[in-house]
Order: C-alpha cells, then sequence, then structure tokens
C-alpha cells in the first residue's frame, strides 16, 4: 500500500464525434492516477469549451454536462492534490486566450525549474492564477515570437526540464509531448477514424481504442484534420522511465514500455522470494495493489495465496489526510483482517513498498491482534531513501523511513518478525535488466 501519489493523468481524442465521451472513459479508466478533481476542454473547430471540477469522474460529469461539451477535439485530466490542499485554481486543463486564438493544456509530471521560471514570467509582466508548473506554459507559449502555435510550443518546452506528459488543444489542432527522458507515460491509439492519446493503455480498452505505440521521449506529435499524425523530434531520446509506474501507479490491465504490468508485478514477487527463502504457512498481500506481487511470490515458494486482508473501497486514501491519528484510524477501517484465517500462522506479508512506515507498522499490529504467529514483511521494491521531483509526490527525506532507519530498524519499528526489501538488482532484473528506468527514489541518481 504505497504512501507516494501520481500527480495525475491525461487523456486527448482527436477526429472523433462526441470526443468529450471518449475523453470521459479515459479518465474514468484512469481515477486511480487522480481523484481530487477532473475536467475536459473540448473544440468544436470555432472554440473551445471547458468543464472542470473537484471530485471523481463520475461525480463531475453526467450526460447533461457532457452534452455542452460538444466537438471532434477533446483534452482531459485527472488531478491529485497534496497533504491539506484544497485548490480548484489548479485543477486542469488550463485554458487561455492568446494572439494565435484560444488553448488548453494538460500536463501529467513536473518541471524542477518551475519556479525559476515562474519568477523570470513575473518579471516580464505574467499574472499567475494558481501555483501549478502548467501555467508557466501558458505564458511562454502566448510570449513566443514565432508565427504557428507548434514552434511556441517548441519554444516553451526548450524553457522547462523535468518530467511531464504534455497535451495543448487548439480550436483545430492537438499536440501530445513528452520529455526527453520519458518520466510520465504517454502512448496513442487509434478510434474509429480519429485519436487517443493517453497516460495508460487501460484508458484504451475501455474506450474500444486500438493501441498504436508510446510516444517516444524527447518527441510531439502534431494531428490535425486531414492529415496523418506528424512526428516531430524536438529533444535527444534519453530514456529513464518511472520504475513507480511497474511496482505501483499503473493499473495492472495496462501495458507500459511494451511489458505487462500485471506481468511486471508477479515478476518482482518472484524475485522476492529468490532473494530469500522462507518457510511460513501462507502468503498475504496488502490490498489491493500488491495483489500481482504477491501472487508471483506464492507461486515461486510453493506456499498458499490467501486474501488474508479484506479492504474497504469506500475509505478515502490514507495518505491524503494531513494529521497522523486519522490517518492511524483509517488504516483500521480500510482493511479489515480475517481473523479465523490468519490465527496462529505463519504469514508472509507481501507489500509493493515503505514509505513512511506508519501503514506498515498498523498492518503489523492488527495481524497480530488477528492471532498471527509470525508476522514476516516483504517488501517488492527497494528501500525508498530519497525524494522524487519528476511527478511523483514524495515526502520531505526526513520522512522516508528507509533514509532514517536501517532495515533493522524498521523492522523493530514495524514490530515485524522479519522485514526484507527487493534488491536494486532483483528489480532490473524482472524489467528485462536494461537502463531504460529512473532509479533514482531508490539510488539518488537524479537526470537533467
Amino acid at each position: 500500500m504505497c504512501d507516494l501519489k501520481e500527480k495525475c493523468a491525461v487523456v486527448g481524442v482527436f477526429g472523433v464525434e462526441s470526443a468529450a465521451k471518449i475523453a470521459y472513459l479515459g479518465l474514468y479508466a484512469m481515477q486511480h492516477r487522480g481523484q481530487e478533481a477532473t475536467g475536459i476542454s473540448v473544440s468544436n473547430g470555432k472554440k473551445i469549451s471547458t468543464i472542470k471540477d473537484r471530485g471523481l469522474v463520475s461525480m463531475v460529469y453526467d450526460e447533461q454536462a457532457l452534452g455542452r461539451l460538444s466537438g471532434e477535439s477533446a483534452i482531459g485530466h485527472n488531478r491529485y492534490s497534496t497533504a491539506g490542499e484544497d485548490s480548484i485554481l489548479d485543477a486542469q486543463p488550463i485554458f487561455a486566450r492568446y494572439s494565435l486564438g484560444e488553448i488548453a493544456i494538460a500536463h501529467n509530471g513536473n518541471f524542477p525549474n518551475g519556479l525559476e521560471v515562474r519568477d523570470k514570467l513575473i518579471e516580464n509582466g505574467a499574472i499567475f492564477s494558481g501555483s501549478m508548473d502548467t501555467e508557466n506554459l501558458i505564458h511562454l507559449i502566448a510570449q513566443s515570437k514565432a508565427s504557428r502555435l507548434r514552434l511556441r510550443i517548441l519554444d516553451a518546452l526548450k524553457q522547462v526540464n523535468g518530467a511531464y506528459s504534455l497535451l495543448f488543444l487548439s480550436r483545430a489542432k492537438l499536440f501530445a509531448a513528452r520529455d526527453p527522458q520519458g518520466f510520465r507515460p504517454l502512448s496513442i491509439a487509434k478510434i474509429g477514424d480519429g485519436y487517443m492519446i493517453a497516460s495508460e493503455t487501460c484508458a484504451f480498452d475501455l474506450a474500444g481504442a486500438k493501441f498504436i505505440r508510446d510516444i517516444e521521449p524527447g518527441e510531439m506529435v502534431a494531428f490535425e484534420k486531414g492529415k496523418e499524425p506528424e512526428s516531430i523530434r524536438f529533444a535527444e531520446s534519453k530514456p529513464k522511465h518511472c520504475i513507480f509506474e511497474h511496482v505501483y501507479f499503473a493499473r495492472p490491465d495496462s501495458f507500459l514500455c511494451g511489458e505487462s504490468v500485471y506481468a511486471v508485478r508477479k515478476e518482482l514477487g518472484r524475485q522476492l522470494w529468490r532473494e530469500d527463502l522462507i518457510d511460513a504457512d501462507m502468503v498475504i498481500p496488502v490490498p489491493d495493489s500488491s495483489i500481482p506481487h504477491a501472487i508471483g511470490y506464492a507461486q515461486e515458494s510453493g506456499l498458499p495465496f490467501e486474501l488474508g486482508i479484506i479492504r474497504n473501497h469506500y475509505v478515502g486514501r490514507t495518505f491524503i489526510e494531513p494529521l497522523q491519528e486519522i490517518r492511524d484510524l483509517k488504516v483500521k477501517r480500510k482493511l479489515s483482517p480475517i481473523k479465523e484465517l490468519i490465527n496462529g500462522k505463519r504469514l508472509v506479508v507481501v507489500d509493493d513498498s515503505i514509505v513512511r512506515g506508519t501503514t506498515s507498522r498498523k498492518i503489523v499490529s492488527l495481524l497480530k491482534e488477528c492471532g498471527a504467529k509470525e508476522t514476516h514483511m516483504r517488501i517488492a521494491s527497494p528501500a525508498i531513501t530519497f525524494p522524487c521531483f519528476y511527478g511523483i509526490d514524495t515526502p520531505h527525506q526526513s520522512e522516508l523511513i528507509s533514509y532514517k532507519m536501517t532495515s533493522d530498524e524498521i523492522c523493530a519499528y514495524l514490530k515485524a518478525d522479519s522485514l526484507r526489501f527487493l534488491s536494486i538488482d532483483a528489480l532490473k532484473r524482472a524489467v528485462h535488466d536494461h537502463n531504460d528506468f529512473c532509479l533514482s527514489c531508490f539510488d539518488g541518481r537524479y537526470f537533467h
């Protein structure tokens, strides 16, 4: 049960009747990537219309709302917040009018130089209404002297760095861009006579779109009526995809970098067993994100797999609560062990990661209260010791338990019988040992 937050999801639709409805389906499929706010902007060729609000996709949109968003091109966005924030001003897509017409932008990721760029823009007279990096792009595009929107976008991209999957919607065109490292995922699919772009392929499945390919790192794709999508290479590709997409963020039924997320997670579980053989009675996952990891562990070890903990899906995510006392209460409300199943048993408890350690400590306590004889925590990723600057909202480094404590100290804090993290080498083996993944949250090697 990871305490890290993926900032958001983006979806784009071009050349499809009732584009807003397709965007809605894509956002609905990617609700796991953002639950604070959602928004859709649609172009009918003459103007761009936007509806966005706090809440889940199904709460913000109904037939009446979608009926007001008529047009054949659309972009959409799901957003996460940081702890304690309440910022509808930062909901996306963001919209603006400028010298070339109208534009809407949706962004997944983060610009580490965002404050520097913003300060410079303010010095030049720009006025900001929110706090998000995405608003920088509006001003960079508006201030560019280039005669065409695509050139203005390219000008803007040269002035920002970091992690981004970006969608730009004008009245007639749609542009999709991915940063040179490809930190954040972005793919293209065919739907009818048009196209769909999304952060995850699970969005295509729900909308009935057929996956074509991933947008390459450092590539922008331009969509224009009556033309094939045009690929524009704006930077050298230096792939460093976020490994946590495979570990936790992406839905298990998605494909990333050509690989099944579900299959990778099972392999992470297999690697976890191979590194540390242990005698136990059963394997149980911390639901729901760790179920594939635990299945792989059980299959490799031969130990029985059981759903020893049941998750209440109607309790909010624990990590967005600002007070620790509230988080602790929600863990108990959210996760319920099956006492008769685990009483007297030696358990291997498989989780995808440990961030602060507070949730894991409570889980161990709940299992002990229900009579577990032994509780062995097995974590299907390496210890997180560094913060992320590429679009994942990690706690401050001082809040990362693996930064403050050794594995033995963490085990004592959790009151578990043993604790093991997956090694970085085993993690690499699970994704076929290539070097196209960013591991900075594990090893502190950042990329610029």
